[in-house]
């Protein structure tokens, strides 16, 4: 497996950042009609200001990012952390990179002493997320339909 390096996201980041989340979003086919007709859903606006984390991958020491993370305080309060993004350049898809992104999240969030991680999933995503210890708690509502609520206890 290719090893890709992780670092924080920077400002200047925003707009490799906001390309790869627009390609990622549009690769699945399932999402592409939806998301073609409410384009405000592809602008990614840049990483957030602490305490959120955004975390980026790169392929290789100084190249692009491949994929990127992001994670804030979960609603309420409850010692928990959101994944609010999480994506990777197609082509990259199926390499690891996405399990990484998920590791270091899982690994910050209990270094914190966060009890969990918790995503609102695209049901296209759910393999994904059971593979790396997200278990189903319930259904959300989203723009685009209904979504599953999601969580890893860290």
């Amino acid at each position: 497996m290719t090893s890709f390096p992780l670092r924080d996201a920077a400002d200047d980041d925003a707009p490799a950042l906001a390309a790869l989340f627009r390609r990622a979003s549009l690769a699945n086919p399932g999402d592409r009609a939806a998301l073609l007709g409410h384009p405000h859903a592809l602008a990614w606006t840049g990483p957030p200001p602490p305490p959120a984390r955004c975390r980026v991958a790169t392929d290789g020491a100084g190249g692009p990012p491949v994929g990127f993370a992001t994670t804030t305080p979960a609603p309420g309060a409850d010692g928990a952390v959101e994944l609010v993004d999480l994506f990777v350049e197609p082509h990259r898809w199926r390499r690891g990179v996405a399990r990484l992104l998920v590791a270091d999240a899982v690994g910050a969030a209990r270094d914190s002493g966060t009890s969990r991680v918790e995503v609102d999933a695209n049901p296209h995503a759910r393999d994904f997320y059971e593979a790396v210890g997200f278990v189903v708690v319930g259904e959300t509502s989203t723009e685009f339909g209904p979504g599953l609520r999601m969580h890893l206890q860290v």
